[in-house]
């Protein structure tokens, strides 16, 4: 998956419910791999992003699923809905982990002044300042003005993630964006930064209730150094 740049197309929300009742922490490439294997034109194309699910950490890099209200998002161009239909309906295997999609809907991305991004990963910026910098240069060539922040963790550290691609261990942060008009934020959403979004990298969220609350909605915690 390459560090790719999303269509000027209106991006839409896709809604999945989700049945199951366990997903491995990490599960962003596993989920990708079982959602291109049911619906193959999703394979390698530069305009699918794919949320992780949320979950309760349980143990052993387990998650544990809310009995109602799981689901699944993904963003993609309004037409490549019908790409995405083959989902409705099919079981899914994540590691060994077995969940069942339901029938999808589609919604419009909300705009918030504030967004937030559980997991960045930008090729070659594993540091915390160049990180940043390489960050704020993708922004500004999408031509978004924000003020870019990297989240800490409670114990004052920068939230550094590792998710885990095949054998490939790949580093990236947690990273919030503010003070975005409207049109701004639409985009940022629409696009993203940096690049493994189908996997579960570069998505931006609209922040409640600070950042805390969104770090735990989804997926629990991801290894951190």
């Amino acid at each position: 998956m390459t560090e790719d740049a999303t269509s000027d197309s209106q991006i839409v929300s896709i809604v999945f419910p989700v049945y199951g009742r366990k997903l491995p922490t990490d599960h962003g490439y596993a989920l990708y791999a079982a959602l291109s294997r049911c619906a193959p034109a999703l394979h390698c194309v530069p305009w699918l992003s794919v949320e992780l699910i949320s979950g309760v950490p349980w143990r052993d890099r387990i998650i544990v699923l809310p009995i109602h209200g799981s689901r699944l998002h993904l963003r993609v161009p309004a037409e490549h809905y019908p790409d995405i239909l083959p989902l409705s309906g099919v079981s899914l295997d994540i590691n060994g982990r077995a969940i069942r999609l339901g029938s999808p809907t589609a919604r419009p991305l909300q705009p918030t002044a504030s967004l937030y991004a559980r997991i960045v990963t930008i090729k070659k910026f594993t540091e915390a300042k160049s990180f940043l910098d390489a960050a704020r240069r993708q922004i500004e060539a999408l031509g978004v003005h924000a003020s870019l922040e990297l989240p800490i963790d409670e114990k004052g550290r920068f939230r550094r993630r590792i998710i885990r691609i095949h054998d490939k261990a790949v580093v990236g942060f947690s990273l919030a964006a503010h003070g975005l008009s409207d049109e701004h934020s639409l985009k940022l959403q629409s696009h993203g930064v940096g690049g493994r979004r189908a996997m579960g990298c570069g998505i931006f969220i609209p922040i409640t209730r600070g950042l805390a609350a969104n770090d735990n909605q989804v997926a629990g915690q991801l290894d951190e150094d």
